[in-house]
């Protein structure tokens, strides 16, 4: 029984994989980033966030502070998003080298490298932009620019001005991308994008998200009018005009916008700064401004109706437009014959329980084929399952670095799966987390015991998720009422015993932590094989 609940589950899982979604370039560049100033979250942190919604490695570690001595060099990599743990090098190329510096702090080795030991925290999104401007012979792709800076800073301007310096002297290799980045006091929005083909070097612009107003990036250029003179809200490379004029992106009379002359519109071909993603969560945390889906742009922050909590962004990252008429799930309603009460009533009809807002293609085109015309037009959610793993970075400028800055990650689908703590003082994870899930079924691999789970609650979601959307949201609230305790006991800890046991206090707590969640999913899972097998 148990390798046909494997090969089963394989099946489930395979569905959803790109070779057998047919995933399209629109679906690669899936990630989403909110961005929410100290004055505008509900604790006072200043937050940066991530999902890296495609087939990247979920494999994480912490990689330890070092010094070096003069004249050494550190190696630039290609490929490293891709490898099947921290010893893997397979596929990988190297870039190219730049020199070392004498210390480097320790980091957070995500896919894309999210979090280092002094609160300095990043997220990503791909904005791809016009294909004319990448330059391959460049050394850096994005992640090995968030490597380096976060090795290297302590604060989100001097992330951005060393970037911006790598870039010019180094050169800039990768697609249209779009970073945010954060410290204890101020976030900031960082995009760049290559100069052509021709040249070594790259474009780049940085606003700062004003402490009371909130922003988002969702794979589109919502950087617009950059007022350089105002060097404490906006940084940007010298030549970001000039080669939006040589490459007569910009004709230089009418004034100047940045996303206007760099991104050629957004992902789905329209000539605008924000697509559904971003519409639906500036609406969703300021709906007294009444933003329009029909507008040619929307502006790049705002200030929310109410103070932004944890629970509110993860309920966001969990979103698939519930109750809107961009939720699919509604479309598919049947008899109400078990009589079941929905809110204060008995509706005739309800959601069949099969229906799922992550449905493949070829189930969108089976309904479509039946005669509904509504499933035609794809709808990219916030939640996906192709998410590899998602971020939310806590950064509290009134406590010590070690637990000041904390990241919230889920692995897999953040609308099916729990978010465990990982804080700045840590400095090692659980062995499971060192191995990546995202190629192949592997039970060493943390991914799977989420995975396997949420790939079964999708295929009966309406009766599913009664167990598992309470099972999700225990633990974020067990992780912030457990918070202050955390905070206290390592300062005991650091008092009594000193930094390393402090340390593997907090290393010891996420390893409970997320071991809990795994043993809860692991439970579900055979939970809901029974319930399948007895037919619900």
């Amino acid at each position: 029984m148990k390798y046909t609940h494997i090969i089963i589950a394989l099946s489930t899982a395979a569905v959803l994989t790109g070779s057998a979604q047919g995933i399209t370039e629109s679906d690669r560049l899936s990630c989403t980033s909110i961005m929410v100033g100290k004055k505008a979250s509900a604790d006072g942190s200043v937050i940066t966030s991530h999902t890296c919604d495609s087939w990247y490695r979920t494999w994480m570690q912490w990689v330890p502070a070092a010094d070096y001595k003069n004249d050494t060099v550190m190696t630039i990599y290609d490929g490293l998003m891709h490898t099947e743990n921290p010893q893997s090098m397979q596929n990988v190329k190297v870039k190219g080298t730049i020199p070392q510096v004498k210390h480097t702090y320790r980091f957070l080795n995500t896919a894309y490298p999210c979090l280092n030991e002094k609160q300095l925290a990043m997220g990503e999104t791909t904005i791809s932009g016009r294909d004319t401007l990448r330059n391959k012979n460049g050394m850096f792709m994005i992640e090995e620019l968030q490597r380096v800076a976060l090795q290297r800073c302590t604060k989100a301007r001097d992330a951005i001005r060393l970037m911006g310096n790598l870039i010019k002297e180094y050169g800039y290799a990768d697609d249209g991308e779009c970073l945010t980045i954060a410290d204890t006091e101020e976030v900031w929005i960082f995009e760049v994008f290559g100069e052509g083909p021709q040249k070594i070097g790259g474009v780049w612009a940085a606003v700062r998200i004003p402490d009371d107003e909130i922003a988002v990036s969702a794979n589109v250029t919502r950087i617009g009018r950059l007022d350089t003179l105002d060097k404490d809200n906006y940084m940007a490379s010298e030549n970001v005009e000039s080669v939006a004029k040589k490459l007569k992106l910009w004709d230089g009379k009418e004034p100047f916008c940045f996303w206007k002359a760099y991104s050629g519109g957004n992902y789905t071909g329209e000539k605008k700064n924000f697509s559904v993603r971003e519409w639906y969560i500036m609406d969703q945390l300021a709906p007294s401004k009444h933003f329009s889906e029909d507008a040619e742009e929307l502006p790049l922050s705002v200030k929310p109706d109410k103070k932004v909590s944890l629970k509110d962004l993860a309920r966001l990252f969990g979103s698939y437009y519930e109750g809107t008429d961009k939720d699919y799930t509604q479309r598919l309603c049947v008899p109400n014959t078990k009589k079941e009460k929905v809110g204060d009533s008995i509706p005739a009809k309800i959601v069949s329980p099969i229906a799922n807002p992550w449905m493949k293609k070829d189930e969108q085109a089976l309904y479509a084929a039946l005669g509904d015309s509504t499933f035609k037009k794809w709808m990219r959610y916030i939640a996906v399952p192709q998410c590899a793993y998602s971020t939310i970075i806590q950064l509290r400028s009134g406590l010590p670095d070690e637990i000041g800055g904390v990241a919230w990650i889920a692995l897999d689908n953040p609308g099916e799966s729990p978010r465990f703590p990982v804080f700045c003082g840590s400095t090692q994870l659980p062995k499971l987390l060192e191995t990546c899930g995202n190629h192949a079924y592997r039970e060493d691999a943390a991914l799977w015991h989420f995975r396997q789970t949420n790939k079964l609650a999708t295929i009966r979601w309406g009766t599913c998720r009664k167990t598992l959307e309470p099972a999700r949201d225990y633990f974020l609230k067990k992780g912030l009422r457990e918070l202050p305790y955390v905070e206290s006991t390592y300062n005991d800890v650091l008092a009594k015993e000193g930094a390393k046991e402090a340390a593997n206090y907090l290393n010891g707590y996420t390893a409970d932590f997320i071991g809990a969640e795994i043993l809860k999913w692991d439970e579900l899972y055979r939970t809901y094989w029974r319930q399948f097998w007895s037919g619900f």
